[in-house]
């Protein structure tokens, strides 16, 4: 790791000795003494889900055009995921809606996953519980943020995507949307009859692989990166890999480029950048053993971010 970059482990000790303004004092970065003190201060406990294949490959951080597919990959798997059309006003023909992207759509996924695992049922409502979960993670839903919200619901209802396992003899899940079925209303308030999504079935494909392979995460750390792409698919990653390691793994700079950097044409360009998302994620993954040297990122076998429950003893 970069000498002049703080270990982790010393801003959380920083922040239980001296508190916000003394690890600022000390030279550690704001946004990263923000994010870890948010996470520590979490008392709830609540838990969130995500099927694994998110966890290894992820979606854009920036809107593409309306029209173009996104495609990317990771050691084990390749994410491709089509745009959506929708009718446009009158006769027209179907119009390109795009892929979804940035953390909207990351969060509307991670409630879509974390309600069907908790109830149980491929059907989850969105409308007043999305806004309710959106709130407690600290994302307002009103104004802009709420057109935002609607738009990345209905690209994530419309597009189509494929999670092709790499390698072995599995199967990927061929042309497989993340819901069977969506409600839409008419949205009276938009003015342009626009539609409001309501509910949405998951597919039954892709509930069946959330079930089988479902990563538990801390929505203390999802709060707390709710505004940051990046970090979010970073932790989600991390919280995948680490406590499954064997022993120490080196993940060189161009693979994780694959994997992480699609919105880059250069690997500096992208080193750069990542570097301070995976800060970012280690904020509020405290037990993560993670090391940054000149080939890559070196993984260390570490407790996961949520223990696996003991049964009691009787």
């Amino acid at each position: 790791m970069d000498p002049t970059e703080p270990a982790m482990g010393t801003v959380h000790e920083l922040l239980e000795a001296r508190g916000k303004q003394g690890a600022i004092a000390a030279g550690i970065d704001r946004d990263l003494v923000e994010a870890a003190a948010a996470y520590m201060g979490d008392e709830d406990g609540a838990l969130n889900f995500v099927y694994s294949g998110w966890a290894q490959c992820a979606l854009p951080h920036r809107r593409l055009p309306d029209d173009q597919p996104w495609e990317i990959a990771a050691e084990r798997v390749r994410l491709v995921v089509e745009p959506g059309r929708r009718p446009r006003a009158g006769d027209g023909p179907l119009e390109f809606l795009g892929v979804p992207f940035g953390s909207h759509a990351r969060l509307i996924l991670l409630y879509l996953q974390t309600e069907a695992l908790r109830t149980g049922s491929r059907e989850v409502e969105l409308g007043r519980s999305l806004r309710d979960w959106l709130g407690r993670i600290g994302v307002s839903v009103g104004g802009r943020t709420g057109t935002l919200v609607k738009d990345q619901a209905e690209r994530i209802s419309r597009c189509r995507l494929t999670f092709h396992l790499q390698g072995g003899k599995s199967a990927g899940l061929i042309n497989q949307s993340i819901v069977d079925r969506a409600l839409f209303i008419e949205d009276e308030r938009s003015g342009q009859g626009r539609l409001s999504l309501e509910t949405a079935k998951l597919s039954e494909g892709f509930f069946e692989q959330l079930r089988r392979h479902p990563v538990p995460l801390e929505e203390a750390a999802i709060r707390a990166l709710s505004n940051n792409p990046a970090a979010l698919d970073t932790y989600l990653w991390l919280a995948y890999r680490l406590h499954a390691l064997p022993g120490p793994k080196l993940v060189p700079w161009r693979a994780l480029k694959g994997q992480f950097g699609g919105g880059y044409k250069e690997l500096y360009h992208f080193k750069n950048k990542w570097a301070g998302a995976l800060q970012m994620a280690l904020a509020v993954y405290p037990a993560a053993k993670v090391d940054v040297v000149d080939d890559g990122v070196l993984l260390k076998p570490s407790r996961p971010p949520v223990l696996p429950k003991v049964p009691a003893v009787r």
